[in-house]
This record gives C-alpha cells, structure tokens and sequence, in this order.
C-alpha cells in the first residue's frame, strides 16, 4: 500500500468537520432564547458565544465548519468579520431549507464529513485542549459523547439536556431523572462518524421519530441510543483539573460562571508566585476594563510601559516619598502587563511580534527602573567619595540586562527551530526562561524602597543580572546547538 493511500486514509478516519447550530441544542430546542437574552451573540470575555465557539474549535485543529443558520444569519456573519481572523472555510445552510428533524438534512451533511463529525452547540464555553482530546480519542465507528456534572438545580423540569446513565466509560441510555446527588448530564457536544449521520434505511424514522423528539430538533438522542445498544458511544467527561473544561450559558448566573472559568484558565509562560497569587488577582479586572475599551494587546503593552517609565523617573528623584511611589506604579506595570496576555488569549489576538514586543518593553522597563534607581541614590550621595558606585552598579545592572534579553531571544529562536543538541539542554533553556523571567521582583523593589535601601537593590540587581546572563550564555553555547 502506497503512503499517499495511508495518509489518505489517516485522514478520511480524522476528526476535522465540524456543525454548529447556534439556535438550537443538540438535544432539544431552546425556547424562549433569543438574541435579546442569553443567545449566541451574548459576549463572554470580550468574544460573542458564537465567535469564542468559532475560534475554539479553529484553535483545536478542526479544518471545515457547517453552520446551520436560522434567521440570525446576517447578525452571525457579522459577529464572526469582526475580531480574530477565522482561517478555516466556514458553509452557511439556512435551516429553513435544511431543516434539523429532516433525515435528507444528515444524509447530504454526511456526504460532507470525512471520517468523524463535530456537532455542537454554541451557547457554552469549553476549552481548546477538550477539542484536541475528542480528536485524539476518536476510534472507528464510535461516537463520543461530552457530559459535564449536574448540579441539584437541574433536576427542575426546566432542564433540557437528557442524564447520562453510563457503564465503564460507555453510555447506556439516556434518562430525565437524577438517579444520584453527583450525575452526569450530557453536553451539547459529540463527536459521531459520518455513518450514524446516513444511517441505513427505515432504521429509526418516521413515526418513531414523533415518539422520541418533537419536531424541528436533532434526533441525536435517538441516534445515539441507537448505537449505546451496539457499544459504541464513548463518555468523556469534562474535566476542569485536566484542563478540559466545558461550561453550559444558559443564563446570566450560568454566563457570570462561564467567565470566571474563562479568566482561571489564563496562564502566561513565565509565572512567578507575586504574579499568579498577587497580580493575577487584580490583572483579572484590568482586563474586563480593558475588553470593554477594546483595547488590543499591544496598545496595553504600550501603557503598561507607559507606566513603567514613570516609575523609573520617580525613582530618579531620589527622595524617600518619590521611592514609595515609583515602586508602587512599578508594581501597577507589572498588573498591567499582565494584562495583554489575558486580552490576547481571551480574543484569540496572540501574534509573534505581540509576544516578541512585550518581552522587549518589559527589558526597556527593566533597564529604565534600573536607571532610575542609579541615579537617585547617585542624587542622595552627590559629593561623596564613593558617588559613583551606584552609576556603576547600575551601568552594570542595564549591561547584564541588555545582555540577557538578547540571550533569551537568541535562545528562543533556537527552541523555536528546534535547534537543542539534545532534550536536556532544551529542558535547561526551558527552565531557566520560565522561572527566572518573571515579574516577581517588583514586590522586591518595593520592600527595598519601603526600607529605604534602594542602593542595596543595586548591588542584587548587578550581581543578578550578571549571572542570569552568563547562565544564558552557557545554555545556547556552540556544543548545546545541533548543527544545521
């Protein structure tokens, strides 16, 4: 066999289509959910239901969206112009010629689907990293099933979505009752091969239809029922600690929580413990304010730097009082510059040059505070023998700084190009970038400044500097690279 017919193959049995249906659930209409309340287009940390769900399953490696449309279209395609760019081909089919409860609808659905097909909803927030699991977990002729915990309000009749009763990870019917405290209810999110979409003539239609759903809605209970009895429906289930979150927008209560999962999962590559218990805390606020202003990432950048710079010529004055102040915008800086990470991956906006240009405003920062720092202790001993030792402590500090960020980019284009000798030095180069470049030094700053001892933050910041560079210079040295 020819590897063109492997690879084709390979493909034919991935996970790369996806079906949204932005106004109905995979288990049942919605009703009384319009676009004047929770809909679609209500916005969730800065993105509408509909862009967020659009961009997850883009950033989760699906290739080929279908949307069935109804009379929200235009409103739809509209939302999904704006913001991040969607790169993958996006096939509107209004529902009125394609309607849900019609089989031809699926079978003409299933000519499009290679393999697997995603069908979800999109009033829900979930996690990138659930859609790059279903799509390494698919097995032939299996359809996957996501459910997320129930919780004792669902019990009320105004649940829509069935509970799922399951037997070692596979599903074995669907029921309308809680059986026990901690359940498990059904998502609005499977994964099914394109053969339970076509499936084979007179199986499950016409008046068992009636009896099973109303008319206008997916038969997916039914179709997956179906292929419980032959052991084919899979559970996963959505898991907050594994990083595979997934959480249901049915309301403004449900939408509040949907946002807050959304901002504890934002994390930055290069985390101390000030930042992830301190700044974080507060960033997290900045950030709703800054959403609201639609403010991109690199504009945050800028004023985070803005801030910075002001700290360093309050530090320059020399004075006691001016200490405490510069240290304390310093420490603002610091929140801010969390900040355009969170809106970046909130709004899907990361870009290269955004990370390349934070790192590189976070070094001219760095070396104006250490400017600044110099010479206001040299303006608090102007006349003493030993003036100069804070203007040389501080040209030293600004050097090892200099030094190292052009280390780091250095060794970044190297990881980037996979360029290690061996995975040891790879994991060193890894090590060092995340736990030692980080915003935790601000809170050191400050104590310096609380104790007026800015002058012995000099000789740390020297001496710091020095080594972090020199270590980075050991790290990319010649025999640490494989040759081209």
């Amino acid at each position: 066999m020819s590897e063109r017919t492997l690879q084709r193959g390979a493909e034919l049995q991935g996970l790369s289509t996806a079906i949204l249906l932005p106004g109905a659930g995979l288990f049942g209409d919605r009703p009384g959910r319009g676009l004047a309340d929770v809909g679609p287009l209500t916005h969730i940390g800065g993105l509408s239901l509909f862009q967020r769900t659009v961009l997850t399953l883009q950033r989760g490696g699906i290739r080929q969206l279908i949307v069935l449309a109804g009379p929200d279209e235009e409103l739809l395609k509209q939302a999904l112009a704006r913001g991040a760019r969607v790169t993958i081909p996006v096939r509107w089919m209004p529902v009125r010629e394609f309607p849900l409860d019609d089989p031809r609808t699926w079978e003409s659905l299933a000519t499009e689907v290679r393999g697997f097909c995603l069908i979800a909803g999109v009033q829900a927030v979930f996690s990138k990293h659930l859609i790059e699991h279903l799509r390494q977990t698919v097995r032939d002729g299996e359809a996957l099933v996501v459910t997320r915990a129930g919780g004792p309000e669902e019990s009320s009749s105004g649940r829509r979505n069935p509970v799922v009763a399951l037997q070692e990870g596979r599903l074995v019917s669907f029921h309308n009752q809680p059986s026990q405290e901690h359940h498990q209810v059904a998502a609005d999110l499977v994964v099914v091969p394109a053969s339970i979409l076509n499936p084979p003539a007179g199986a499950g239609t016409g008046a068992t239809r009636s009896a099973v759903e109303p008319s206008g809605t997916v038969p997916m209970r039914r179709w997956l029922e179906q292929a419980a009895v032959e052991g084919r429906v899979r559970v996963v289930a959505a898991a907050s600690q594994a990083g595979l979150w997934y959480r249901e927008v049915s309301d403004q209560v449900s939408a509040g929580l949907a946002e807050r999962t959304l901002f504890r999962s934002l994390k930055g590559d290069a985390e101390g413990f000030v930042d992830r218990y301190f700044n974080r805390t507060f960033s997290r606020l900045l950030t709703r304010l800054f959403l609201r202003m639609k403010c991109s990432p690199n504009t945050i950048t800028m004023v985070a730097t803005a801030v910075g710079l002001l700290s360093a010529v309050g530090f320059g004055l020399g004075t006691y009082t001016a200490g405490i102040i510069a240290a304390l915008l310093f420490q603002l800086a610091a929140i801010i510059d969390c900040c355009d990470g969170e809106v970046a991956r909130l709004t899907f906006t990361e870009s290269p040059f955004g990370a390349w240009l934070d790192i590189a405003m976070d070094n001219v920062v760095h070396i104006a505070i250490f400017a600044g720092i110099a010479c206001g202790a040299y303006v608090r001993q102007a006349g003493a023998e030993d003036a100069w030792v804070p203007l040389a402590l501080g040209g030293a500090a600004i050097f090892g700084n200099a030094m190292a960020f052009w280390l780091v980019t250095k060794a970044q284009k190297i990881g980037a190009t996979r360029g290690w000798k061996t995975p040891k030095q790879a994991a060193w180069s890894d090590f060092i970038l995340k736990n030692v470049a980080s915003r935790d030094f601000s809170v050191v700053v400050f104590l310096f400044a609380l104790l007026d001892t800015l002058n012995w933050f000099l000789w740390m910041a020297a001496l710091g500097s020095t080594v972090f560079w020199l270590m980075m210079l050991w790290v990319i040295r010649p025999s640490a690279r494989a040759r081209a």
